[in-house]
């Protein structure tokens, strides 16, 4: 569902970092327990931040980090619960895969939580390995090829 009153841009200012922030601790540490330590692992600092603007309110975010020349990582997708079903977080991914790609990174790995993998899998991406548990949750590996 495309919305004309969503807005997702890069985090430009600390002002959007902060509304980030409480969106990760809200879906992450609130509702599924995660603790402080693993949620802020000290790698925001190296990655770039998207958030996403319902009706101007900050709802959802994630984070790229660029593992090398080849390989980008989207993490912490978070989506507030009652901005949930409007295909929000499915909006937020798309617009990190063009920024990814507009960096000729060719290749994007994922670690889905196990439960929302198939939101995945309709946007190209391939499960890879067994189901492992991070953070108490279990998640599997996924890679989506941008291009050849």
């Amino acid at each position: 569902m495309i919305k004309r009153d969503l807005i997702i841009k890069t985090v430009e200012s600390p002002e959007e970092f902060t509304a980030i922030k409480a969106i990760r601790i809200a879906v992450f540490q609130e509702e599924q327990g995660v603790d402080s330590a693993l949620e802020f692992d000290g790698k925001d600092e190296i990655s770039q931040h998207l958030i996403a603007y319902l009706n101007q309110e900050a709802v959802g975010t994630t984070r790229i980090r660029y593992l090398d020349n080849q390989t980008a990582k989207i993490e912490r997708l978070a989506v507030l619960a009652q901005a949930r079903k409007k295909g929000i977080g499915k909006q937020i991914m798309e617009k990190a895969i063009e920024i990814i790609a507009s960096q000729s990174i060719p290749e994007v790995v994922i670690h889905s939580q196990e439960y929302v993998k198939s939101l995945y899998e309709k946007m190209g991406f391939i499960p890879e390995g067994e189901i492992f548990i991070e953070a108490d949750i279990p998640h599997v590996k996924m890679k989506k090829k941008l291009w050849l």
